[in-house]
Protein backbone atom coordinates (compact mmCIF):
# COMPACT_ATOMS: atom_id res chain seq x y z
CA UNK A 1 0.00 0.00 0.00
CA UNK A 2 1.69 3.28 -0.96
CA UNK A 3 0.69 6.45 0.88
CA UNK A 4 0.85 9.31 -2.03
CA UNK A 5 1.32 13.40 -1.09
CA UNK A 6 1.89 16.17 -2.74
CA UNK A 7 3.52 19.42 -2.15
CA UNK A 8 1.25 22.25 -0.94
CA UNK A 9 4.05 25.07 0.35
CA UNK A 10 7.48 26.04 0.55
CA UNK A 11 9.79 28.87 2.10
CA UNK A 12 13.16 29.21 0.40
CA UNK A 13 15.76 30.87 2.67
CA UNK A 14 19.61 32.01 1.58
CA UNK A 15 22.30 31.70 3.69
CA UNK A 16 25.74 32.90 2.88
CA UNK A 17 29.51 31.27 4.09
CA UNK A 18 32.19 32.62 3.87
CA UNK A 19 35.79 29.84 3.64
CA UNK A 20 37.76 30.38 6.06
CA UNK A 21 40.82 29.41 3.41
CA UNK A 22 39.96 29.15 -0.57
CA UNK A 23 39.48 25.94 -1.52
CA UNK A 24 41.07 25.50 -5.26
CA UNK A 25 40.10 22.18 -6.98
CA UNK A 26 41.00 21.63 -10.67
CA UNK A 27 40.53 25.28 -12.48
CA UNK A 28 38.10 26.80 -9.38
CA UNK A 29 38.53 28.36 -6.33
CA UNK A 30 35.82 28.22 -3.72
CA UNK A 31 36.67 31.37 -1.18
CA UNK A 32 32.18 31.67 0.02
CA UNK A 33 29.70 30.05 -1.16
CA UNK A 34 25.34 31.01 -0.53
CA UNK A 35 23.45 27.70 0.81
CA UNK A 36 20.22 27.60 -0.64
CA UNK A 37 17.64 26.05 2.72
CA UNK A 38 14.56 25.10 1.95
CA UNK A 39 11.27 24.11 3.71
CA UNK A 40 8.54 21.96 2.22
CA UNK A 41 5.06 21.15 3.34
CA UNK A 42 3.23 18.09 2.25
CA UNK A 43 -0.46 16.89 2.25
CA UNK A 44 -1.59 13.55 2.27
CA UNK A 45 -5.12 12.19 0.64
CA UNK A 46 -6.71 12.64 4.18
CA UNK A 47 -5.27 16.36 4.87
CA UNK A 48 -2.94 15.49 6.98
CA UNK A 49 0.04 17.68 6.50
CA UNK A 50 3.91 17.53 7.73
CA UNK A 51 7.29 19.79 7.10
CA UNK A 52 10.99 18.84 5.96
CA UNK A 53 13.97 20.93 5.22
CA UNK A 54 16.74 20.35 2.58
CA UNK A 55 19.80 22.13 2.10
CA UNK A 56 22.99 22.64 -0.63
CA UNK A 57 25.65 24.90 -1.32
CA UNK A 58 24.78 27.05 -4.37
CA UNK A 59 28.81 26.35 -5.56
CA UNK A 60 28.61 27.44 -9.19
CA UNK A 61 32.39 26.90 -9.10
CA UNK A 62 31.85 23.05 -9.55
CA UNK A 63 28.48 23.06 -11.19
CA UNK A 64 28.77 25.86 -13.57
CA UNK A 65 32.45 26.02 -14.52
CA UNK A 66 32.24 29.30 -17.03
CA UNK A 67 34.05 32.75 -17.91
CA UNK A 68 31.04 34.75 -16.35
CA UNK A 69 31.21 36.26 -13.16
CA UNK A 70 30.16 34.08 -10.20
CA UNK A 71 28.04 36.55 -9.12
CA UNK A 72 26.04 36.09 -12.31
CA UNK A 73 26.07 32.39 -12.22
CA UNK A 74 24.97 32.44 -8.40
CA UNK A 75 22.40 35.09 -9.26
CA UNK A 76 20.49 32.87 -11.88
CA UNK A 77 20.62 30.07 -9.36
CA UNK A 78 18.96 31.97 -7.06
CA UNK A 79 16.59 33.21 -9.42
CA UNK A 80 15.83 29.33 -10.42
CA UNK A 81 15.38 28.27 -6.69
CA UNK A 82 12.69 30.79 -7.01
CA UNK A 83 11.16 29.60 -10.44
CA UNK A 84 11.46 25.82 -8.88
CA UNK A 85 9.62 26.80 -5.55
CA UNK A 86 6.48 27.74 -7.26
CA UNK A 87 6.53 25.16 -9.83
CA UNK A 88 6.68 22.63 -7.46
CA UNK A 89 3.85 23.89 -5.62
CA UNK A 90 1.82 23.78 -8.69
CA UNK A 91 2.84 20.62 -9.67
CA UNK A 92 -0.38 18.94 -8.45
CA UNK A 93 0.74 15.62 -8.81
CA UNK A 94 0.61 12.87 -5.88
CA UNK A 95 3.18 10.35 -5.23
CA UNK A 96 6.05 8.91 -3.28
CA UNK A 97 9.25 11.57 -3.27
CA UNK A 98 11.10 9.81 -5.74
CA UNK A 99 7.72 9.45 -7.81
CA UNK A 100 7.42 12.67 -7.40
CA UNK A 101 10.90 14.01 -7.93
CA UNK A 102 11.22 11.76 -10.78
CA UNK A 103 8.13 13.30 -12.53
CA UNK A 104 9.04 16.83 -11.83
CA UNK A 105 12.10 16.15 -13.37
CA UNK A 106 10.85 14.13 -16.91
CA UNK A 107 7.88 16.92 -17.20
CA UNK A 108 8.92 19.84 -15.55
CA UNK A 109 12.76 20.68 -14.67
CA UNK A 110 14.21 20.68 -18.45
CA UNK A 111 11.47 23.32 -19.47
CA UNK A 112 11.96 25.47 -16.57
CA UNK A 113 15.47 25.45 -16.66
CA UNK A 114 15.15 26.91 -20.03
CA UNK A 115 13.16 29.82 -18.94
CA UNK A 116 13.85 33.19 -20.31
CA UNK A 117 12.82 34.20 -16.90
CA UNK A 118 16.12 33.38 -16.04
CA UNK A 119 18.33 35.90 -18.47
CA UNK A 120 20.55 32.73 -19.40
CA UNK A 121 21.46 32.53 -22.52
CA UNK A 122 21.07 28.83 -23.21
CA UNK A 123 19.48 28.49 -19.38
CA UNK A 124 20.57 26.76 -16.30
CA UNK A 125 23.19 23.73 -16.98
CA UNK A 126 21.50 20.63 -16.05
CA UNK A 127 24.45 20.21 -13.08
CA UNK A 128 23.68 23.65 -12.06
CA UNK A 129 19.94 23.17 -12.20
CA UNK A 130 20.13 19.93 -10.60
CA UNK A 131 22.19 21.37 -7.76
CA UNK A 132 19.36 23.78 -7.05
CA UNK A 133 16.53 21.65 -7.43
CA UNK A 134 18.52 19.17 -4.79
CA UNK A 135 17.07 21.08 -1.89
CA UNK A 136 13.49 20.97 -2.50
CA UNK A 137 13.82 17.15 -3.38
CA UNK A 138 15.96 16.86 -0.01
CA UNK A 139 13.32 18.41 1.29
CA UNK A 140 10.29 16.24 0.41
CA UNK A 141 11.74 13.38 1.30
CA UNK A 142 12.11 14.67 4.83
CA UNK A 143 9.02 16.07 4.66
CA UNK A 144 7.79 12.51 3.77
CA UNK A 145 9.69 10.29 6.33
CA UNK A 146 8.24 13.05 9.10
CA UNK A 147 4.85 12.50 7.96
CA UNK A 148 5.15 8.04 8.37
CA UNK A 149 7.15 9.09 11.66
CA UNK A 150 9.72 6.58 10.18
CA UNK A 151 13.55 7.48 8.90
CA UNK A 152 13.86 8.08 4.97
CA UNK A 153 15.76 5.11 4.30
CA UNK A 154 13.08 3.01 5.50
CA UNK A 155 10.45 4.14 3.41
CA UNK A 156 11.89 3.08 0.32
CA UNK A 157 10.21 -0.06 0.20
CA UNK A 158 7.49 -1.98 -1.70
CA UNK A 159 5.13 -0.64 0.74
CA UNK A 160 5.42 2.79 0.15
CA UNK A 161 6.22 2.52 -3.76
CA UNK A 162 3.50 2.54 -6.39
CA UNK A 163 5.77 1.08 -8.85
CA UNK A 164 9.02 -0.96 -8.81
CA UNK A 165 12.30 0.35 -10.28
CA UNK A 166 10.96 -1.05 -13.92
CA UNK A 167 8.86 2.27 -13.62
CA UNK A 168 12.03 4.38 -13.38
CA UNK A 169 15.35 2.63 -15.02
CA UNK A 170 16.35 0.76 -17.89
CA UNK A 171 19.29 -2.45 -18.03
CA UNK A 172 22.24 -1.74 -20.16
CA UNK A 173 21.95 -3.16 -23.16
CA UNK A 174 23.24 -7.01 -23.13
CA UNK A 175 22.89 -7.12 -19.04
CA UNK A 176 20.88 -10.00 -17.21
CA UNK A 177 19.68 -7.37 -15.19
CA UNK A 178 16.15 -6.88 -14.53
CA UNK A 179 14.26 -4.09 -12.24
CA UNK A 180 10.95 -6.30 -12.54
CA UNK A 181 10.06 -6.66 -8.92
CA UNK A 182 12.69 -4.44 -7.49
CA UNK A 183 12.74 -1.45 -4.95
CA UNK A 184 15.27 1.00 -3.57
CA UNK A 185 15.48 -0.79 -0.69
CA UNK A 186 16.89 -4.00 -2.01
CA UNK A 187 20.18 -2.12 -3.10
CA UNK A 188 21.05 -0.56 -0.03
CA UNK A 189 22.13 -1.23 3.46
CA UNK A 190 19.62 -3.42 5.71
CA UNK A 191 20.28 -1.21 8.29
CA UNK A 192 22.20 2.25 8.79
CA UNK A 193 26.16 2.53 9.33
CA UNK A 194 26.71 4.32 13.02
CA UNK A 195 30.33 4.82 11.85
CA UNK A 196 31.26 5.50 8.43
CA UNK A 197 35.09 6.51 7.18
CA UNK A 198 35.67 10.44 6.03
CA UNK A 199 37.74 11.33 3.32
CA UNK A 200 40.01 14.54 3.73
CA UNK A 201 39.91 17.03 0.79
CA UNK A 202 43.52 18.21 -0.09
CA UNK A 203 43.23 21.30 -2.30
CA UNK A 204 45.09 22.10 -4.93
CA UNK A 205 46.38 25.41 -3.09
CA UNK A 206 46.84 23.32 1.08
CA UNK A 207 50.28 23.31 2.82
CA UNK A 208 51.08 19.77 3.07
CA UNK A 209 53.28 20.72 5.95
CA UNK A 210 55.04 22.99 8.08
CA UNK A 211 57.68 23.87 5.45
CA UNK A 212 54.65 25.21 2.90
CA UNK A 213 53.38 27.38 4.99
CA UNK A 214 53.20 31.18 3.29
CA UNK A 215 52.21 33.35 6.41
CA UNK A 216 48.99 33.73 4.80
CA UNK A 217 47.14 31.09 6.44
CA UNK A 218 43.96 31.69 8.87
CA UNK A 219 45.03 32.92 12.32
CA UNK A 220 42.85 30.23 13.59
CA UNK A 221 42.83 27.27 15.97
CA UNK A 222 42.35 24.83 12.91
CA UNK A 223 45.31 22.55 11.82
CA UNK A 224 47.28 25.28 8.50
CA UNK A 225 48.71 21.95 6.77
CA UNK A 226 47.56 18.21 5.62
CA UNK A 227 49.98 16.77 8.49
CA UNK A 228 48.22 19.12 10.83
CA UNK A 229 44.82 17.81 9.92
CA UNK A 230 45.77 14.26 10.20
CA UNK A 231 47.62 14.15 13.51
CA UNK A 232 43.97 15.99 15.09
CA UNK A 233 41.11 13.86 13.18
CA UNK A 234 43.45 10.43 12.36
CA UNK A 235 42.28 10.62 8.97
CA UNK A 236 42.89 7.39 7.08
CA UNK A 237 41.96 8.58 3.83
CA UNK A 238 42.77 11.72 1.52
CA UNK A 239 41.62 12.79 -1.38
CA UNK A 240 44.15 14.59 -3.31
CA UNK A 241 42.45 17.80 -6.13
CA UNK A 242 45.19 18.07 -9.33
CA UNK A 243 45.81 20.53 -11.89
CA UNK A 244 45.25 17.93 -15.07
CA UNK A 245 47.44 20.24 -16.79
CA UNK A 246 50.78 20.09 -15.37
CA UNK A 247 51.93 16.34 -15.69
CA UNK A 248 55.12 17.06 -13.55
CA UNK A 249 53.52 19.27 -10.70
CA UNK A 250 50.71 16.39 -10.00
CA UNK A 251 53.11 13.59 -10.46
CA UNK A 252 55.15 15.00 -7.81
CA UNK A 253 51.65 16.26 -5.66
CA UNK A 254 50.51 12.37 -5.37
CA UNK A 255 53.96 11.76 -4.50
CA UNK A 256 54.13 13.94 -1.80
CA UNK A 257 51.06 13.29 -0.25
CA UNK A 258 51.48 9.53 -0.71
CA UNK A 259 54.75 9.71 1.62
CA UNK A 260 53.00 11.58 4.47
CA UNK A 261 50.60 8.61 4.09
CA UNK A 262 52.76 6.51 4.56
CA UNK A 263 54.38 8.17 7.56
CA UNK A 264 51.47 8.64 9.07
CA UNK A 265 49.45 5.62 8.07
CA UNK A 266 46.67 6.70 5.94
CA UNK A 267 45.49 3.43 4.21
CA UNK A 268 43.76 5.33 1.20
CA UNK A 269 44.03 8.17 -1.38
CA UNK A 270 42.34 9.40 -4.43
CA UNK A 271 43.22 11.04 -7.40
CA UNK A 272 40.79 14.05 -8.47
CA UNK A 273 41.11 15.94 -11.59
CA UNK A 274 37.81 17.87 -11.68
CA UNK A 275 37.21 17.35 -15.39
CA UNK A 276 40.31 18.93 -16.50
CA UNK A 277 42.58 15.91 -18.31
CA UNK A 278 41.55 16.13 -22.28
CA UNK A 279 43.64 12.43 -22.77
CA UNK A 280 43.56 9.15 -21.03
CA UNK A 281 47.44 9.12 -21.70
CA UNK A 282 48.14 11.67 -18.73
CA UNK A 283 46.32 9.85 -16.15
CA UNK A 284 48.10 6.51 -17.81
CA UNK A 285 51.41 8.07 -17.38
CA UNK A 286 51.19 9.05 -14.39
CA UNK A 287 49.83 5.52 -12.91
CA UNK A 288 52.55 3.73 -14.75
CA UNK A 289 55.30 5.86 -13.14
CA UNK A 290 53.60 5.64 -10.19
CA UNK A 291 54.37 1.79 -10.77
CA UNK A 292 57.83 2.05 -11.18
CA UNK A 293 59.06 4.64 -8.86
CA UNK A 294 56.59 4.69 -5.77
CA UNK A 295 54.93 1.54 -5.73
CA UNK A 296 53.50 2.03 -1.58
CA UNK A 297 51.84 5.05 -3.31
CA UNK A 298 50.46 3.49 -6.52
CA UNK A 299 49.15 0.56 -4.02
CA UNK A 300 47.11 3.38 -1.49
CA UNK A 301 45.24 4.63 -4.77
CA UNK A 302 41.86 3.28 -4.57
CA UNK A 303 40.16 4.91 -7.03
CA UNK A 304 40.59 7.81 -9.80
CA UNK A 305 37.85 10.13 -9.72
CA UNK A 306 36.25 12.49 -12.97
CA UNK A 307 39.63 13.20 -14.68
CA UNK A 308 37.72 13.97 -18.54
CA UNK A 309 35.29 16.96 -19.48
CA UNK A 310 32.05 16.00 -17.33
CA UNK A 311 29.86 16.35 -20.66
CA UNK A 312 30.17 12.87 -22.64
CA UNK A 313 28.22 13.72 -25.68
CA UNK A 314 30.40 16.63 -26.41
CA UNK A 315 33.70 15.10 -25.03
CA UNK A 316 33.23 11.29 -25.96
CA UNK A 317 36.21 8.92 -25.50
CA UNK A 318 36.88 5.56 -24.03
CA UNK A 319 38.62 5.27 -21.16
CA UNK A 320 39.39 1.42 -20.77
CA UNK A 321 42.83 2.24 -20.45
CA UNK A 322 42.64 4.18 -17.31
CA UNK A 323 39.92 2.14 -15.74
CA UNK A 324 42.50 -1.07 -16.25
CA UNK A 325 45.05 0.52 -13.91
CA UNK A 326 42.46 1.92 -11.10
CA UNK A 327 39.12 2.28 -10.99
CA UNK A 328 37.71 5.08 -12.45
CA UNK A 329 34.93 7.04 -11.01
CA UNK A 330 32.31 8.91 -12.43
CA UNK A 331 30.87 12.61 -11.00
CA UNK A 332 30.81 15.68 -12.75
CA UNK A 333 29.58 13.05 -15.84
CA UNK A 334 26.83 11.25 -13.82
CA UNK A 335 23.98 13.90 -13.13
CA UNK A 336 21.52 10.68 -13.83
CA UNK A 337 21.37 7.14 -13.97
CA UNK A 338 21.49 7.50 -18.20
CA UNK A 339 24.70 9.06 -17.95
CA UNK A 340 25.90 5.81 -15.74
CA UNK A 341 24.88 3.87 -18.35
CA UNK A 342 26.22 5.27 -20.59
CA UNK A 343 29.44 5.80 -19.03
CA UNK A 344 30.01 1.79 -17.83
CA UNK A 345 29.67 1.34 -22.01
CA UNK A 346 33.14 3.32 -22.04
CA UNK A 347 35.07 2.01 -19.34
CA UNK A 348 34.22 3.66 -16.16
CA UNK A 349 34.20 1.49 -13.68
CA UNK A 350 32.03 3.32 -10.82
CA UNK A 351 29.90 6.35 -9.76
CA UNK A 352 30.26 9.38 -7.24
CA UNK A 353 26.80 10.16 -5.61
CA UNK A 354 26.18 13.41 -4.37
CA UNK A 355 23.05 14.76 -2.67
CA UNK A 356 23.12 17.94 -4.29
CA UNK A 357 22.50 15.75 -7.74
CA UNK A 358 18.57 15.03 -5.74
CA UNK A 359 18.38 11.99 -3.79
CA UNK A 360 15.69 10.78 -5.76
CA UNK A 361 19.09 10.71 -8.35
CA UNK A 362 21.15 9.46 -5.86
CA UNK A 363 18.81 6.52 -5.43
CA UNK A 364 18.24 5.65 -8.66
CA UNK A 365 21.59 5.82 -9.52
CA UNK A 366 23.01 3.72 -6.28
CA UNK A 367 20.58 1.44 -7.48
CA UNK A 368 21.43 1.09 -10.83
CA UNK A 369 25.22 0.74 -10.66
CA UNK A 370 24.86 -1.77 -7.93
CA UNK A 371 22.66 -3.98 -10.25
CA UNK A 372 25.52 -3.89 -12.58
CA UNK A 373 28.15 -4.31 -10.57
CA UNK A 374 29.47 -0.89 -10.09
CA UNK A 375 30.89 0.73 -6.79
CA UNK A 376 29.62 3.64 -5.77
CA UNK A 377 31.58 6.40 -3.76
CA UNK A 378 29.45 9.55 -1.45
CA UNK A 379 31.35 12.44 -2.67
CA UNK A 380 31.35 16.14 -0.94
CA UNK A 381 30.22 19.70 -2.54
CA UNK A 382 31.93 20.66 0.68
CA UNK A 383 28.35 20.45 2.71
CA UNK A 384 27.79 22.89 6.24
CA UNK A 385 24.73 23.01 8.50
CA UNK A 386 21.90 20.89 7.39
CA UNK A 387 23.17 19.72 4.19
CA UNK A 388 25.93 17.85 6.00
CA UNK A 389 23.24 15.04 7.24
CA UNK A 390 22.02 13.99 4.40
CA UNK A 391 25.00 13.74 2.82
CA UNK A 392 26.16 11.05 5.47
CA UNK A 393 23.05 9.18 5.15
CA UNK A 394 23.84 8.30 1.77
CA UNK A 395 27.20 7.23 2.74
CA UNK A 396 25.93 5.31 5.46
CA UNK A 397 22.95 4.02 3.49
CA UNK A 398 24.60 2.83 0.15
CA UNK A 399 26.94 0.59 0.46
CA UNK A 400 30.03 2.93 -0.04
CA UNK A 401 33.23 1.49 -1.12
CA UNK A 402 34.83 3.28 1.53
CA UNK A 403 32.62 6.05 3.16
CA UNK A 404 32.40 9.95 2.03
CA UNK A 405 34.23 12.90 1.38
CA UNK A 406 33.76 15.44 3.33
CA UNK A 407 35.22 18.75 4.09
CA UNK A 408 33.01 21.61 4.83
CA UNK A 409 34.85 21.27 8.65
CA UNK A 410 38.11 22.43 6.93
CA UNK A 411 37.06 25.07 4.73
CA UNK A 412 34.49 26.91 6.91
CA UNK A 413 33.88 25.04 10.09
CA UNK A 414 32.12 27.60 12.01
CA UNK A 415 29.57 28.25 9.75
CA UNK A 416 27.98 24.65 11.52
CA UNK A 417 28.63 25.35 15.32
CA UNK A 418 24.53 25.39 15.56
CA UNK A 419 24.20 22.03 13.97
CA UNK A 420 27.10 20.48 15.77
CA UNK A 421 26.30 21.54 18.89
CA UNK A 422 23.37 19.12 18.83
CA UNK A 423 25.18 16.61 16.25
CA UNK A 424 28.74 16.80 17.02
CA UNK A 425 29.88 13.81 15.70
CA UNK A 426 28.34 14.40 12.18
CA UNK A 427 30.90 17.81 12.18
CA UNK A 428 33.76 16.36 13.42
CA UNK A 429 36.15 13.65 12.47
CA UNK A 430 37.84 12.52 15.44
CA UNK A 431 39.37 8.78 14.48
CA UNK A 432 39.15 9.42 10.88
CA UNK A 433 35.03 8.95 10.79
CA UNK A 434 31.82 10.60 11.30
CA UNK A 435 28.74 9.19 13.49
CA UNK A 436 24.60 8.89 12.88
CA UNK A 437 24.06 7.89 16.61
CA UNK A 438 22.60 11.34 17.22
CA UNK A 439 19.57 11.72 14.58
CA UNK A 440 16.43 11.56 15.51
CA UNK A 441 14.17 8.74 13.99
CA UNK A 442 11.81 10.32 11.48
CA UNK A 443 12.94 11.46 8.19
CA UNK A 444 16.36 12.69 7.88
CA UNK A 445 16.61 13.16 11.86
CA UNK A 446 17.89 16.90 11.74
CA UNK A 447 16.02 17.58 15.00
CA UNK A 448 16.00 20.88 14.08
CA UNK A 449 13.79 22.25 16.96
CA UNK A 450 16.44 21.53 18.76
CA UNK A 451 19.17 23.59 16.81
CA UNK A 452 19.73 27.38 17.87
CA UNK A 453 20.02 28.53 14.30
CA UNK A 454 18.55 31.92 13.15
CA UNK A 455 17.83 31.97 9.62
CA UNK A 456 17.04 34.90 8.16
CA UNK A 457 13.81 35.96 6.66
CA UNK A 458 12.13 33.98 3.94
CA UNK A 459 13.52 34.96 0.27
CA UNK A 460 10.37 33.45 -1.28
CA UNK A 461 7.94 31.89 0.07
CA UNK A 462 4.77 30.06 -2.28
Amino acid sequence: MSYPIAVSACSIYFLPVQTRTPYKFGSQILDSVTCVRVCIEIKDSDGKTAVGWGETPLSAQWAWPSSAGIDVRIEAMKLFCKELGQALVKFGERGHPIELGHAFQENVFHDLRHSAELGVEGGIPYLAGLVCLSAFDIATHDAYGNLLGLPVYKTYGPEYLARDLAAYLEPAEGSAVSFEGKYPCDYLNEETLVSVPAWHSVGAGDPLNDTELTGEEPDDAYPKTLEGWIQRDRLNCLKIKLSGADYEHDYRRIVAIGEIAERYNCDWLCADFNCTVSEPAFITGILERLIVESPATFHRILYVEQPFPYDMEVSPRDVRAVSALKPLFMDESAHDWKLVREGRSRGWTGVALKTCKTQTNAILMQAWAKAHGMPIMVQDLTNPMLAQIPHLLLAANSGSLMGLETNAMQFYPDASLPEAAVHPRIYSRDGGTLETSSLGKSGFGYRVEEIERVLPSAAYQF
